[in-house]
């Protein structure tokens, strides 16, 4: 199966006329995106956007041999020219399916949102799925009898619809995921490529000719990363954004309750609100069995407050007691904590904190707790495959 890009950005496309942000300043060139439009095998067009003969044009790609032109969402805007001899575009009802005179079968997917998604398998047994913007599938199997070769939906606004189809096995290690329907809500460039890929996805240029069931290579997503950074930098927010697209997480509050402090209640409800409904939460500093048994991926947020805790246990704060026996007995926990992200099979992502460039704590408890944390942060992070520094909402890829 052959699938022409023609455009890959929302119906505004990208740049948006007259908007002033930094992301419409930066997408011109190659990084301009039309309406999201897609053509299939030269037979099949998803979506009518304006211009659509000339992006194909510029692909080297024709319109004239399209017999079918379908939508995936109700269309309210000003008309759209239909080019000269293309069918008159529609819409499919949910549930049914159209065979094609090129052999392609095409099924109507309900969403979740206004819009009309589309299964399209070829006569050799290649399969597409593309998603309208801003929707997921609604309703699908549990068990997806097998998994679609690529799949072009809106991975950045609707990160939950690749979990869902992740959880049925529609998608699978082989899936390749394209990202369309790109806004300026999405970053561009470089930015927008790392976010990607830490989903597994992948966005390309408008005109880009992909051709399902040819060998490519797909994203690699990091089993372990560490992500750290200052005070408010968006660490939590990085760390949570790359598992979005996860079918199942448990997320690890290494910070217990405290109970009579409300300005800590209300960090914690921030952080609840901003996780999807789907995640599990585990309120436990006892990280390593966590780590070694098997399971779904880990979000653990935080080492700093970790080591808050074991540095408690062993009586680290106490100068005495450090020289005696805290050292050595923290020493073992950490050890023993990086052993297990070492020997881990699940997916691992952790939150730390940087403390090592600010003020040099006044007190030796706090130089303590500031040297272990720089200790532990770098053995924590010499077992991933990738650490992210966040400085001012911004990811630093220090590995990977």
């Amino acid at each position: 199966m052959e699938l022409t890009l023609l455009g890959t950005g929302s119906p505004l496309g990208l740049p948006r006329p007259d908007c002033p942000c930094a992301v419409c300043a930066r997408s011109r060139g190659t990084r301009a995106r039309a309406a999201t439009a897609l053509l299939v095998d030269g037979a099949l067009l998803l979506d009518l956007t304006p211009g659509a003969a000339l992006a194909a044009a510029r692909a080297g790609r024709s319109l004239v041999g399209v017999r079918q032109v379908l939508l995936t969402y109700p269309h309210d805007g000003p008309p759209v020219e239909l080019p000269a001899g293309l069918p008159t575009a529609g819409r499919v009802p949910d549930g049914r399916e159209l065979t094609l005179i090129s052999g392609h079968r095409v099924r109507a997917l309900p969403m979740d949102s206004p819009g009309t998604g589309y299964e399209v398998v070829s006569a050799e047994g290649e399969r597409l799925l593309y998603l309208p913007r801003g929707a997921a599938p609604a309703g699908l199997a549990e068990n997806h009898q097998e998994p679609y070769d690529l799949v072009a939906a809106d991975v950045t606004g609707r990160p939950d619809a690749l979990a869902r189809l992740r959880a049925t096995g529609a998608v699978g290690p082989g899936t390749e995921v394209i990202a369309v329907h790109l806004d300026h809500d999405a970053p561009t460039g470089a930015e927008l490529d790392r976010r990607l890929a830490a989903a597994g996805a992948r966005a390309v240029p408008d005109g880009t000719v992909l051709y399902l069931g040819e060998y490519h290579e797909l994203p690699e997503v990091p089993r372990r990363t560490l992500v750290t950074g200052g005070a408010r930098s968006g660490k939590s927010v990085e760390a949570e954004r790359r598992l979005e697209t996860f079918p199942e997480v448990v997320y690890v509050a290494t910070s217990g309750s405290r109970e009579g402090d409300p300005e800590w209640a209300e960090r914690v409800g921030l952080h609840r609100e901003r996780r999807p409904g789907s995640w599990r939460t585990a309120e436990t500093t006892d990280l390593v069995p966590l780590l070694v048994e098997d399971g779904p991926a880990l979000l653990i947020d935080c080492l700093s407050l970790w080591l808050t805790d074991a540095m408690d246990r062993v009586g680290a704060w106490d100068d005495g007691t450090w020289e005696e026996s805290g050292r050595t007995a923290l020493r073992e926990r950490t050890a023993e904590l990086v052993a297990a992200v070492r020997a881990t099979r699940r997916t691992v992502v952790a939150v730390t904190n940087e403390v090592g460039s600010g003020v040099v704590p006044a007190t030796a408890a706090g130089r303590r707790f500031r040297d272990e944390l720089g200790r532990l942060n770098a053995a924590f992070a010499e077992e991933c495959e990738q650490v992210v520094l966040v400085v001012a909402g911004q990811a630093l890829v220090l590995r990977g």
